[in-house]
């Protein structure tokens, strides 16, 4: 590569040695799709769904027929066949043939349907295996995928995310909606997790997708392409943990620490260990999610040396304890 960045010491090799982790793929990483809610609608016009089980993200692609996307106090998105959106909860929306169609159902936590008036019609509408509407030749079918979980690690994805993402068929053309569509209906041992792991492949694609469109991706995604600021975040995400110093991070990935500092911050937005302090706690409160973490274990695997470090820099970064983000994250759980 003739390409060399100012202060940048060239490693015969060195690139393709850096063991690092994508920001992308660090972000996704974390909770994963795990008894995803799946299910295939299928409806005749006029239709309209309130969505309103406070989800973190849902995804939706239509098979056949058309429908729209209408958020609360913004543009109607249209949803065609082939074209896949991406909505980022937990603000309630509507689903439906037109946007002037008034909601018929709505689709409360737990993705519990009832009526306008809060009759409970689950039954009445169940089509079988992960089916439901007003029947199986309805003229409108529609495929979502619900991810319910509420990861820390993956807020720092959906905070980069607009509240209603839209990729037409042309520029989207996956495979994979095809295949979520043969996978959907079968009853098989081991369902669960193909459509678990089908759902992740299809939002990796769609984000991938979206944020290579000019303009549309954070900071922290563009700079994985750079040739100095990519594997540095490659290795922060891949081992928080080592006790890093800008030095080291610097030695690693063969620049000086100067120029690594200054092209970090500038693409980034903040200095590379500013960054890891928000990677490590971004990390800890996903773990303080799980039942049986304790403080001290969950500090050692974020690159803390004792629970009451960790607790101070929880503390000063985001306001409250460990254990107030644990009761509080448990509560929303249980809610």
């Amino acid at each position: 590569m003739a390409r060399k960045l100012v202060g940048m010491r060239e490693r015969p090799g060195r690139r393709s040695t850096l063991s690092g982790m994508d920001p992308l793929t660090a972000l996704l990483a974390g909770p994963r799709a795990s008894g995803a809610f799946l299910l295939r609608s299928v409806f005749d016009p006029p239709w309209s769904l309130r969505i309103e089980d406070r989800a973190p993200l849902t995804v939706l692609t239509t098979v056949r027929g058309e429908g729209w996307v209408v958020p609360d106090g913004a543009e109607p998105v249209p949803l065609r066949p082939g074209d896949l959106v991406i909505v980022r909860g937990p603000d309630p929306y509507t689903v439906a043939d037109r946007p002037q169609t008034p909601p018929q159902v709505v689709i409360h936590p737990g993705q519990v349907s009832t009526t306008v008036d809060g009759e409970r019609m689950c039954e009445e509408l169940d089509q079988g295996v992960r089916t439901w509407g007003s029947g199986r030749d309805a003229a409108t079918v529609l495929i979502s995928g619900t991810y319910q979980l509420h990861g820390e690690v993956s807020g720092r994805l959906l905070r980069a995310l607009p509240p209603v993402l839209r990729l037409d068929a042309a520029e989207w053309g996956s495979p994979l909606v095809a295949l979520l569509e043969a996978e959907i209906g079968r009853d098989e041992p081991g369902q669960e997790a193909v459509l678990d792991r089908l759902l992740d492949l299809l939002l990796i694609s769609a984000l991938r997708c979206w944020f290579a469109r000019d303009g549309r991706a954070p900071a922290w995604y563009r700079a994985h392409s750079d040739p100095l600021v990519g594997p540095a975040l490659g290795l922060l995400h891949a081992d928080p943990a080592r006790a890093w110093t800008v030095h080291d991070l610097a030695a690693e990935c063969g620049a000086s620490r100067a120029a690594l500092a200054k092209r970090f911050t500038d693409l980034v937005g903040e200095p590379p260990m500013a960054y890891l302090t928000g990677w490590r706690l971004a990390r800890a409160a996903d773990l303080l999610a799980e039942p049986d973490a304790t403080l001290a274990a969950v500090a050692r695997r974020v690159g803390y040396g004792s629970g009451f470090a960790l607790s101070a820099a929880f503390k000063r970064v985001r306001g409250i304890s460990p254990q107030q983000f644990r009761d509080r994250a448990g509560a929303g759980a249980t809610a």
